[in-house]
This record gives C-alpha cells, structure tokens and sequence, in this order.
C-alpha cells in the first residue's frame, strides 16, 4: 500500500475521530439551546442518561459516515462501519458501568474519557476491519446498511419511549426519555 493511500486513511480516520467527538459535544448542549424542541430530541442528549450520550457518539460518527460514503472507495465499508459503530456505541455502557461499579460514584472526566475511548474505537475498528479486505459481499454491505439504520431508529424511537431500565434513567432529573 502506498503513502498516499495510508496517509488518506489517517485523514479519515482522524477526521472521523475529531468530527464525531466535536459535534457529539456541541450535541450535549443543543438540547437547552434549541429551547427543548421535541424534533430535535430525536438527536440530541435530551438528559444524562447513558443512553442519552450514547447518541452523542452514535449521531455524528452515522452523519459523518454519511458524508464519508462518497468519498471512500472501500468494498467493505458499509460492514465495517456498522461494526465499528455498533461496537463503539456498546463501550459507552460497558465502560461507563465498569468503572462507576469499581470506584462507586461517575466523574466527570472518567466521563469524558469514556466517550473519546468510544470515539477512538469506532473509528479504529473500522480501519481494521477495512485493511482486512473481507465483509465485502453484497449481503455483509446491506447488513452493515441495515444495522446503521436500526440503531438510528431505535435512537429515536426510545428517546420518546424509552423503556424504563437503568440505561435509559436519569437519576439527577429524574426522568427516562425526554423531559415533560
């Protein structure tokens, strides 16, 4: 492989990396900015569950997949990314309740950690995965589609009616879903 080609992967990968861990913080605010516009609930943290910051990571790496589709020549993109995206959605809960079982109470800057570790898996994953050349067949690339999408939905629809597990619970407000 040549530098160029390794080097175009290092841009993506970091530009990924770096794009979904910005928006996925500017998205943790814009609930309160967008004056709690129920539409926008959909994608936004709409309260400090961890379901609510699983979209934080979840949203902007789908957008940015969907700008990245264009310009990636990759047979095995589609499979690779909605593994690496399923993965690195899944490590927020696990590290999250991995470390807050050890030491008993959640930080804020365990916190943040956990979402950049997240952030960097996904994209660190998908670039594996991609190298490996499998996951190429027409099947694996409508699956990959599909589980993108799914998770998308279920994003959305159980931010309105999320089911009342300690996944979807706010403890501070008090609340599951979207606040009344």
């Amino acid at each position: 492989m040549g530098r160029a080609v390794r080097q175009r992967r290092l841009f993506w990968v970091l530009g990924g990396f770096l794009f979904t861990v910005a928006v996925g913080t500017a998205l943790h605010f814009l609930w309160k900015w967008t004056g709690e516009n129920r539409i926008a609930a959909a994608f936004l943290s709409v309260n400090e569950s961890v379901w609510e910051h699983m979209k934080l990571l979840f949203f902007p790496a789908f957008l940015f997949s969907m700008i990245e589709v264009w310009f990636q020549d990759f047979p095995n993109f589609l499979a690779s990314r909605g593994i690496s995206l399923w993965v690195g959605t899944a490590l927020i809960p696990l590290l999250f309740y991995t470390y807050t079982g050890i030491v008993g109470v959640h930080v804020l800057w365990a916190d943040i950690a956990v979402f950049l570790i997240a952030a960097a898996a996904v994209f660190l994953l998908d670039l594996c995965l991609r190298r490996t050349g499998r996951l190429t067949s027409g099947w694996q690339q409508a699956a990959g589609l599909a589980a993108l999408w799914a998770l998308a939905l279920v994003f959305v629809l159980w931010t309105y009616r999320p089911p009342h597990l300690p996944l979807f619970w706010d403890a501070a407000a008090g609340v599951y879903g979207v606040p009344s």
